[in-house]
């Protein structure tokens, strides 16, 4: 009789003690509780977790990485072209905007003519590890010193565009003089010589010929033709896309359903971070292009004679064109990237992440 009373006792002290309040709260604790197991399980969904360096098997990273990289080139080319002639032109003289130019190169030159230069812009690739191996031990370096997810990707993001630059603006220089050459003229400094036997190595006898009147006309330091103006353009374009991507992407997870896949608020985050990264760099992006096709030396006389030839609009020119490149180039990238970081997680990591 006294064991059952002593147990009824311990329930009922079980229970008060489950509505207890806590000083100036009027919840029961128990429902706080269960209130905050549940919160914090919506918030480890919502909450898109960051696959950093230690976290990936490199074998994997670069093996991916490279053939990535390289479908996304063969994508984007013909638009990267395209935004180099219009930088190029003197106002309209050519082309009236993206879709003329490239119905008219279409006509011209055919599909080839959209990949004038690409053999060459595929060396690249080697930039692009640099990039993102670069970018991925910054923010590990980082790390260290600040927490700050916006911190590591400002810093990281200029650091690997400067690594980049370095290896890409000799090849650069060589393929962007290849996007100019047309058909029975030139709209740029250098004009190769025609191919009297036929097409069938017309893509590298181009390419040294290029190279030849480089060196002929400029020396060595005309392959870096334009690389001040380059790190002005891509060290704050790489510094300010990554924080605005993770800032999209953390917004948009606070606006989707908890049950919405992390992969579709990185691919919408992408393109938005890149037209926001275009619209800030472009001006700087025209002067770039037109210092190492023209041959100028100034950056500051080519933006003056810029302004006077075609006022501030000139230096929205081939914005569109870049905003049209970068909307499916970066929805590839990202997925292509995150993607690519989930296949390389190490093995005994795959299970602790939620996607």
């Amino acid at each position: 009789m006294q064991m059952q009373k002593g147990k009824q006792r311990n329930r009922r002290r079980k229970k008060r003690s489950c509505f207890q309040r806590r000083s100036g709260d009027q919840t029961p604790w128990c429902l706080v509780r269960s209130c905050r197991r549940s919160s914090g399980t919506m918030e480890d969904k919502r909450n898109i977790q960051i696959i950093e360096w230690e976290h990936l098997d490199k074998k994997k990273f670069y093996v991916f990485g490279v053939a990535m990289t390289m479908m996304i080139r063969v994508s984007v080319y013909p638009f990267t072209l395209i935004r180099t002639r219009l930088q190029v032109q003197k106002g309209k003289s050519l082309y009236h905007g993206t879709f003329d130019a490239f119905i008219k190169i279409l006509r011209a030159d055919g599909v080839t003519g959209l990949y004038r230069g690409f053999l060459v812009n595929t060396f690249t690739l080697i930039s692009g590890q640099c990039y993102v191996t670069t970018y991925e031990l910054t923010r590990k370096f980082v790390a260290d010193y600040s927490q700050s997810n916006t911190v590591k990707s400002l810093v990281a993001g200029g650091s690997a565009s400067l690594v980049a630059q370095s290896i890409t603006v000799p090849i650069d220089v060589v393929s962007q003089h290849l996007m100019m050459q047309r058909k029975g003229e030139k709209m740029g400094r250098f004009q190769v010589r025609g191919n009297a036997e036929g097409q069938g190595v017309v893509a590298f006898g181009q390419t040294k010929d290029i190279i030849r009147q480089i060196l002929r006309a400029d020396g060595l330091r005309g392959f870096y033709r334009g690389y001040v103006a380059s790190l002005l353009t891509y060290i704050p374009n790489s510094a300010v896309w990554w924080p605005f991507y993770h800032f999209y992407a953390e917004q948009l997870s606070y606006l989707c359903p908890k049950e919405c896949p992390h992969i579709v608020f990185q691919a919408i985050s992408g393109p938005l971070a890149a037209a926001t990264a275009s619209i800030l760099t472009n001006p700087m992006d025209v002067i770039r292009t037109r210092v190492q096709v023209e041959g100028k030396n100034s950056i500051i006389l080519t933006f003056r004679q810029l302004m006077a030839e075609e006022g501030p609009w000139g230096l929205m020119k081939g914005l569109s064109a870049r905003i049209i490149s970068a909307t499916p180039s970066t929805i590839v990238i990202v997925v292509g990237y995150e993607s690519l970081k989930k296949l390389s997680l190490r093995p005994e990591l795959v299970d602790s992440r939620h996607w």
